[in-house]
């Protein structure tokens, strides 16, 4: 009797199938495409702003968005500009929420 070997297409679809099941099988929330999309668009436009005030510190605030709340972190020379640069987060359409993480840096 002759014994069959497994063909290693097959064992690459059966290690596909494993890894995507479990994969959906994940905790944690999950999220779509499109708000993969949003957030990133809405992160490219208030990067764009930003760097639009000419005001070169403003082109170093970090810029992160998750289901549509972007965080500002980085440092700032002024309460003005930490200020600033939340109105121009708020300003971007889609925006749920900004958190403020920016510092102001005294001088000295």
């Amino acid at each position: 009797m002759a014994m069959h070997r497994p063909r290693p297409l097959m064992l690459l679809l059966i290690a596909v199938l494993t890894m995507l099941s479990l994969a959906a099988c994940s905790s944690g929330p999950s999220r779509s495409a499109g708000e993969n999309i949003d957030d990133a668009t809405i992160t490219a436009q208030v990067k764009a702003k930003l760097a639009a005030e000419k005001v070169s510190t403003l082109t170093k605030v970090d810029v992160d968005t998750n289901l549509r709340t972007v965080t500002l972190n980085g440092t700032v020379p002024s309460e003005d500009l930490r200020q600033r640069a939340s109105n121009i987060a708020w300003s971007v359409k889609g925006v749920n929420a900004v958190v403020n993480n920016l510092t102001v840096k005294t001088s000295g």
